[in-house]
């Protein structure tokens, strides 16, 4: 078949090229090869090693082991006495009104119902010792205000997905105090999983 000859042939011409190039090297006099001197490599003798001082790479490993759900109340609590409860800024003395209440939209009420709050849907907080035992740890706190927007600060660690816990918090807050436009956080990352696993 004359189309598969040369078919075959020009497939086959790099490989009978390269053949050709390799024997004529092999078979040259000796004065006509040519030699590269061969790279001497050198290992490092790690004298200039140093850790890094990168900490925020490494996130802590929280080593606790943790009460199971099916477990006492009185065994969740001893696991988690041994756990610090999250710390409040600017606490306050909790203002328990009904939802559909209206309060003013000032410091100190948001400051009553967000300590409210925290004991309201507490099973989302970790200020109980009982939470802590499970491994919820996590902790709401108000920042500052952005016009009729409340801005707050998540931390720690909470069973329920962080912007579920800012939805419900948000709506406590805005079912008492109707001047209320938003809740949002200080920063988006907060919001993340990753913020979620930072326990510390």
């Amino acid at each position: 078949d004359p189309y598969f000859s040369t078919m075959t042939m020009s497939m086959l011409r790099p490989v009978l090229l390269l053949h050709l190039v390799a024997a004529s090297v092999a078979f040259a006099p000796p004065s006509r090869r040519t030699f590269r001197p061969a790279m001497l490599l050198k290992s490092s003798d790690w004298s200039d090693f140093s850790a890094l001082d990168d900490d925020d790479d490494f996130a802590p490993i929280d080593t606790t082991d943790y009460a199971k759900e099916e477990d006492s109340q009185e065994a969740k609590a001893a696991v988690g006495s041994t756990r610090p409860a999250p710390t409040i800024e600017n606490d306050a003395e909790p203002i328990f009104v009904p939802v559909g209440s209206a309060l003013d939209l000032t410091e100190e009420n948001v400051l009553g119902l967000l300590a409210a709050c925290r004991e309201e849907i507490g099973t989302m907080f970790g200020y109980t010792e009982e939470n802590r035992g499970v491994g919820i740890t996590g902790g709401v706190d108000f920042v500052d205000f952005d016009g009729p927007s409340i801005i707050l600060k998540l931390k720690g660690r909470f069973w329920h997905e962080r912007k579920t816990v800012l939805a419900r918090v948000g709506a406590y807050l805005r079912g008492r105090i109707p001047e209320i436009v938003d809740v949002l956080v200080e920063d988006e990352y907060q919001l993340t999983d990753e913020a979620n696993e930072k326990w510390s």
